[in-house]
């Protein structure tokens, strides 16, 4: 007779890991469990295959050679390890709602300057009115401005018209009219900027792996 052992989120993610080897510049995609202001994301941009992706960091050797997550998140520019990205959340099995995109080959020799270029970022404050021209930054600018300078200033990743209005009512979502009446700022209806779900997309890379199953998919 066969018996099952509970694993640990630590033993679950060795197994996971073994199965698949992240590399440097690998771009991770995620849906994140973040209430009204990621599903608004997620419903005005579907990512790859109709995933709801709202999060995006970019996987970096740090000391000693350890891969780490840099992103962009309510605290700022900063590292975070591999499997605190990972464990923030999870499908019906349990597995983490991440999926990994690899840049194809003709824009990987940019991986060491965009790294560069991110790591410099590091401790920069976040940009919580998703301004792409200001010197703070939200999770998917991060990536889009650090590949941008290690292409000497072209970008890779294209921006489009943002929106903050349900697609099926027609109006703006009732959340962020409070957010950016809490911030004092207009609301950047139809300013350029970028989200996870349309980077998940992007013809420059190729979505190589699915930890788990993100919503929509």
């Amino acid at each position: 007779m066969k018996f099952l052992i509970p694993l640990s989120a630590l033993s679950f993610l060795t197994i996971l890991s073994s199965c698949f080897t992240l590399k440097e510049g690998d771009i991770l995609f995620q849906d994140i469990d973040c209430g009204p202001y990621c599903e608004s994301i997620e419903t005005v941009t579907k990512g790859y295959k109709g995933a709801d992706l709202s999060h995006v960091g970019l996987v970096l050797q740090g000391e000693g050679g350890k891969l780490q997550v840099i992103e962009a998140n309510t605290n700022g520019v900063q590292f975070v390890s591999i499997d605190t990205f990972l464990l923030r959340s999870s499908d019906a099995e349990g597995k983490p709602k991440v999926l990994v995109g690899r840049l194809k080959r003709k824009h990987r020799a940019l991986i060491q300057d965009a790294k560069d270029s991110a790591q410099a970022l590091l401790g920069s404050a976040y940009d919580p009115i998703y301004d792409i021209t200001d010197d703070s930054y939200y999770c998917s600018e991060l990536l889009y401005e650090s590949f941008k300078k290690a292409n000497g200033g072209e970008p890779i990743f294209d921006l489009y018209p943002m929106t903050f209005i349900d697609p099926e009512m027609g109006e703006l979502f009732p959340i962020w009219v409070e957010y950016f009446e809490s911030l004092d700022h207009p609301i950047p209806q139809g300013e350029l900027g970028l989200n996870p779900g349309g980077m998940s997309t992007s013809p420059v890379l190729r979505i190589i792996h699915r930890y788990g199953r993100p919503s929509g998919m």
